[in-house]
């Protein structure tokens, strides 16, 4: 694919163009070390560096044109009256002044603005977004429609589940724009995004030019203070996903195929905001949705749909589902006085009972959004969706559990913050008598004030704790470890809290003091596949690494390839 420069850039606000802006452009790229002849260089600017630095490498590695912000570094006037290449190929230095919009706007452009093709949902939140991504996918495929998506964990832009090799929940806006390309290239018609408060922050602008037609938010907790600065900063960065929706005119999907009907329809989408009722900043975002809003509730919370007679076993949970015959798009509830009058008023309720083969009640609150986003964005009953629970599949690293013939149990979850923590110890103490051995860590150079908040919800739940590395970054580890340890003084030393840095050392010594019967909860690092140091990146898998060494202790399972 190639696009001409100056189509790419025309209607946007430039400062200053230097240099042939007629060069045909190839590729799109932020890290100079991958750019090629015909590249689009962006310089962005960082928190520990400035992409500017970095222009003579791309220039050299074939960049024909750069956009940035601010003023050029002195070296770069050098580079470009002395080098006979950088001479003879003109590239075009362009200011802005805001390069990563700027970014988000080209990347639509050059990939033919691909969410214009596509019902994009969105789901935003702390806690719940990368599996209730998961559920809308798995229950759209389920019903026959074509859906693609892409999430902290994994992806699927049309060749199949793949997993997510980076940190980044929301990828810089070139990726985004590129795979929403490929999920329409490949004849995919609904997009299911798993947007972070970070990609929907203007500072970042990675989602910027995504056109949504549903946005789902499950709750909103402390987390990612250290780059939004506020709570309330944090959550009005999420509310972005609804004050956008709407923003172009209702988008209409032709020849939509599914098995809930054998003929092809056309559909029209009307936008939609999902919100979880249960979380106290339910309101929040009903005012400021720019659409029709639908609430979802597992708690008992006043909603359109809701979950009663949650009951959990071995296997999963079984419930009920209540929910209005006809759901109510077209109006936009603001409080729970409206909810009711349209509940009890014009549409009675109706009753199906549900169940997913899946470990967690909060596992009900993501199912009901996403039956609430899969109905919205295909305009079918939700009673079309219930059926196909059971069929929903878990996602690597959340309420994982380990079987390698242990006397007891091994569980791997992403928990991560204070909020996820009340989210899961609770009902499993409730529902085991022997020990809860949990090992944990929190993240460097992320929000601090977390850290005894989890010491402290961890003792009050688990028996042993052993703290252990997360992503240090370039901070101390073991200070981290000290600042989860100041939540839970009274625990002893060496007898109910350990603090082993090494995290691979730490899931070992859980495992020695494991007796038959106790619950060994591997938290914090779930599906992640590395472990973040100040000088160094260490591969890390810790299904992996839970299996071998167990493996190493010497248990199997004993019918293992029957």
């Amino acid at each position: 694919m190639q696009k001409r420069l100056s189509d790419l850039i025309q209607g946007l606000d430039i400062c200053s163009i230097e240099g042939d802006i007629h060069h045909l452009i190839s590729g799109l790229f932020y890290d100079s070390r991958e750019c090629k002849p015909g590249s689009l260089f962006f310089a962005l600017p960082g928190l520990h560096t400035d992409g500017k630095k970095y222009i003579i490498q791309a220039i050299q590695n074939g960049a024909v044109a750069v956009i940035y912000e601010g003023l050029l570094e002195k070296n770069l006037r050098e580079f470009m009256l002395k080098d006979p290449s950088a001479r003879a190929l003109n590239p075009a230095l362009i200011r802005v002044t805001d390069c990563r919009w700027t970014m988000s706007a080209i990347s639509a452009s050059f990939f033919e603005n691909p969410s214009d093709s596509l019902c994009v949902i969105g789901v935003t939140g702390t806690e719940g977004k990368s599996t209730t991504v998961s559920f809308i996918y798995q229950l759209l495929n389920a019903a026959g429609f074509k859906a693609g998506f892409f999430s902290t964990v994994m992806s699927d832009i049309g060749e199949g589940e793949q997993p997510n090799p980076q940190h980044q929940t929301t990828p810089e806006a070139t990726t985004v724009q590129q795979m929403l390309a490929e999920i329409r290239n490949h004849g995919l018609q609904f997009a299911v995004i798993e947007a972070s408060s970070h990609g929907l922050s203007p500072r970042t602008a990675r989602l910027a030019h995504v056109h949504f037609d549903i946005g789902l938010v499950t709750n909103v907790t402390h987390e990612h203070l250290e780059f939004h600065g506020s709570c309330e900063q944090y959550r009005s960065d999420k509310a972005n996903l609804f004050r956008r929706l709407g923003e172009v005119e209702p988008k209409k999907l032709n020849k939509v195929s599914h098995a809930i009907n054998e003929h092809n329809s056309n559909i029209i989408i009307s936008p939609t905001g999902i919100i979880c009722a249960d979380d106290p900043n339910a309101s929040y975002f009903m005012h400021e949705s720019a659409v029709p809003c639908l609430t979802y509730s597992s708690k008992g919370a006043l909603a359109d749909f809701s979950a009663h007679n949650i009951m959990e076993d071995a296997n999963g949970v079984s419930f009920e589902i209540e929910g209005l015959l006809e759901m109510p798009i077209g109006h936009n509830f603001r409080t729970e006085q409206e909810i009711s009058a349209r509940r009890f008023e014009n549409v009675m309720p109706s009753t199906l009972s549900a169940r997913i083969n899946l470990p967690g009640t909060f596992n009900v609150q993501n199912a009901l959004g996403a039956i609430l986003a899969a109905s919205a964005a295909t305009g079918l009953h939700w009673h079309n969706f219930v059926p196909l629970l059971p069929g929903l599949r878990p996602i690597k690293g959340r309420m994982q559990r380990i079987l390698e013939g242990q006397p007891f149990e091994v569980i791997i979850d992403y928990a991560h913050t204070p909020s996820s923590f009340k989210e899961i110890l609770p009902s499993l103490r409730k529902e085991r008598r022997g020990r809860i051995i949990c090992v944990f860590g929190s993240a460097g150079e992320r929000d601090t004030e977390k850290r005894p908040q989890q010491g402290r919800i961890a003792a009050d739940y688990c028996d042993i704790l052993i703290l252990a590395d997360e992503d240090p970054r370039g901070e101390d580890p073991m200070a981290i470890l000290e600042e989860i340890a100041m939540g839970c003084p009274e625990l002893s030393r060496e007898d109910r809290l350990y603090l082993i840095p090494d995290r691979p050392e730490a899931i070992r010594r859980a495992f020695n003091l494991a007796r038959p019967g106790d619950l060994v909860l591997l938290l914090g690092k779930g599906h992640e596949n590395s472990i973040i140091y100040s000088d160094r990146t260490i591969p890390y898998d810790e299904e992996r690494q839970a299996r071998s060494i167990l493996a190493d202790l010497g248990f199997e399972i004993t019918n293992k390839g029957k």
